[in-house]
């Protein structure tokens, strides 16, 4: 019933602008397909534009950023929103605008690209999906999207960059303890937390895939010396270059529409993190940030939450 709920808002809405304010037929053009977009983003999250969160509003406009639409048209696109909601309010179909209090494009500080989860959740999926449409099932094949599988849980559990998923070893996995140590840029070492995904993922790859990776294959002289110390591991035993890992998130990350690279993973993870409420100084503890100020790049984002939080919570914090 979701869409049929969101066209008739749209439609509603728009006889509103034509009859009501006497808009012009190309500016309700406008704002019909910036609310359409918005109506399906929402519909993939299970929501109609009655129901919409300001997270949904925030994490919309973040995602045009990250595709690369210019500030200008992210302003017109909220400002099309903040008229809708105002009606709703009007007309009492809502109790809350999702809109307010929600900073104008050009205040933003721009986040380095990220997925957003829906997208992340597909990318997630990708080399199972892949593998079981596949005409032809072979024992690697399946042992490779096991690993591809449990390489992304992994880059979205610890936002690790490239150089350290390539590099850990065996040893380094804790996965009783759900931790990993992570050796980052300068040699310096972390301890990164794996959550129930990445534990699962990484016990099936090692359990069905990595034993099937590490057999020789017959006449291959090209064995990496160190790659049954290595925990990913490419076919005959090889260790992974950077090359293929970003060749292998960039196919996974094509089920979400996106072409992602590995770092988009890393922050994906940082920025999800965030938007749940998790501290910067949690956030620079993972993605092994030497300084805070790196960091500091999705303080908008821990400052949204607080106001978010307050306006809940605080006695005073809503109008009497």
């Amino acid at each position: 019933m979701r869409p049929e709920v969101n066209s008739r808002v749209l439609a509603d809405f728009l006889d509103y602008l034509r009859i009501e304010k006497g808009l012009a037929q190309l500016s309700i053009r406008a704002y019909a397909s910036d609310i359409s977009q918005f109506s399906e983003f929402l519909e993939k999250r299970q929501r109609t534009l009655l129901t919409a969160l300001r997270t949904d509003v925030r994490e919309f406009l973040q995602q045009l950023f990250s595709h690369q639409v210019d500030g200008r048209s992210v302003g017109r696109k909220l400002s099309a929103l903040r008229h809708l909601y105002r009606y709703l309010l009007l007309d009492k179909k809502i109790a809350y605008d999702p809109t307010l209090n929600i900073e104008s494009p050009r205040q933003w500080k721009v986040l380095p690209k990220s997925l957003a989860r829906d997208e992340m959740e597909a990318t997630l999926a990708a080399p199972l999906t892949h593998e079981a449409g596949l005409k032809r099932h072979t024992k690697e094949s399946a042992a490779l999207a096991l690993r591809d599988r449990a390489m992304l849980e992994v880059f979205y559990a610890a936002a690790l960059r490239v150089s350290e998923i390539i590099s850990v070893k065996l040893e380094d996995l804790k996965l009783d303890a759900g931790f990993m140590l992570v050796r980052g840029k300068g040699d310096k070492e972390r301890v990164v937390p794996l959550g129930k995904a990445a534990q699962d993922a990484l016990t099936e790859y090692l359990g069905r895939a990595r034993p099937v990776l590490t057999a020789a294959r017959k006449g291959s002289s090209a064995r990496s010396p160190n790659g049954s110390r290595l925990l990913f591991l490419g076919r005959g035993a090889r260790q992974l270059t950077r090359q293929r890992v970003w060749q292998m998130v960039r196919a996974a990350s094509a089920a979400s529409g996106r072409k992602a690279s590995p770092h988009m993973l890393r922050h994906s993870c940082a920025t999800h993190m965030v938007e749940n409420g998790a501290d910067l100084r949690t956030v620079q503890t993972i993605l092994g940030h030497a300084d805070i100020s790196t960091t500091q790049v999705y303080t908008h984002l821990a400052l949204d939450r607080l106001r978010t939080v307050y306006q809940m919570h605080h006695p005073r914090a809503k109008a009497r």
